[in-house]
């Protein structure tokens, strides 16, 4: 079985989907296609009810295999590439979209100065997202705000203690303030992301704030804030052009990269955790702790 047939398989086995899949692995779908097919008759046996949209029994067996031989593989492929030294091949970063903005760029400016042979590829989602394509093989270390998951195939280290603003529209009372405490925000109107997205966790962690009305993403948020809809809390990285921002008194959140256990001593994922650590050293917490400290909140 070729690896590459099976690395589509996992794609298309995980979305069910094969346009989408097409498009993740920028192939044209006729490809992939091609491709389960040639899996298919090699095996013997339909992956696919195509008229269900579902894994057959042999394809939810072949799941399996698949991450098991594909994961021998990229281990086979660190070891030379340790014994060379020199970091090489494909790296897939994932970040929160804020991440993505503020922080992963100068990461990866230098990173590539240092290392331009290794081909680098950034993916934006949610936290629960990132962590699964970490833990799934389909990115190899991740930038998000908060604690990361208690998982042992899983390495994480908080590299940044990130303050939170309350966004507040102009004229607002708050806005006079120099600082905020959460006691002020009691029956105060605020915007909000959905329920599950980690930025609804720092206001629902705080007793008092009164969730008007919910918005899809922090870049509309800090538009309806300017507006007069309402107050947020975000980061203070995150742009809000229109709105003032006052510090939210005690509260921080973490800024975490998170990698595979078994990849950190691959010499691409190996520089770029040093590079990002070394990076952010600076703006590291005075304990110089990664536990996110007794005044975060997770995001």
């Amino acid at each position: 079985m070729e690896l590459r047939h099976l690395r589509t398989f996992r794609v298309v086995a995980r979305t069910l989907n094969f346009t989408r899949a097409a498009a993740e692995l920028h192939y044209a779908q006729s490809s992939v296609t091609e491709q389960i097919q040639a899996l298919e008759a090699e095996l013997g046996s339909p992956l696919f009810d195509r008229a269900t949209r579902k894994l057959t029994a042999a394809g939810e067996r072949l799941v399996g295999y698949a991450d098991r031989m594909l994961s021998l593989a990229e281990e086979a492929k660190a070891a030379v590439d340790a014994e060379r030294g020199e970091p090489d091949g494909e790296l897939t970063i994932g970040a929160l979209e804020t991440l993505c903005t503020h922080w992963v760029p100068p990461i990866l400016g230098a990173y590539r100065t240092r290392w331009p042979r290794v081909r680098m590829s950034v993916k934006e989602g949610g936290r629960g997202e990132l962590y699964k394509g970490v833990r799934e093989s389909e990115m190899d270390v991740c930038f998000t705000f908060g604690t990361p998951p208690d998982d042992p195939a899983l390495a994480s280290r908080a590299l940044k203690a990130e303050p939170l603003v309350v966004i507040v529209p102009p004229g607002h009372p708050l806005a006079e303030k120099e600082e905020i405490r959460p006691g002020d925000l009691r029956g105060v109107g605020f915007l909000a992301t959905p329920k599950g997205c980690g930025f609804r966790e720092m206001l629902d962690r705080i007793d008092g704030p009164v969730v008007g009305t919910e918005v899809g993403s922090l870049a509309a948020l800090g538009r309806c804030v300017a507006a007069g809809m309402g107050c947020g809390i975000v980061p203070a990285m995150v742009d809000h052009p229109g709105a003032v921002a006052v510090p939210l008194a005690g509260r921080t959140t973490e800024v975490t990269m998170t990698w595979r256990r078994r990849d950190e001593h691959k010499p691409s994922v190996a520089a770029l955790l040093a590079t990002a650590y070394a990076l952010s050293s600076k703006d590291m917490c005075s304990s110089g702790s990664s536990k996110v400290n007794a005044g975060a909140i997770d995001a």
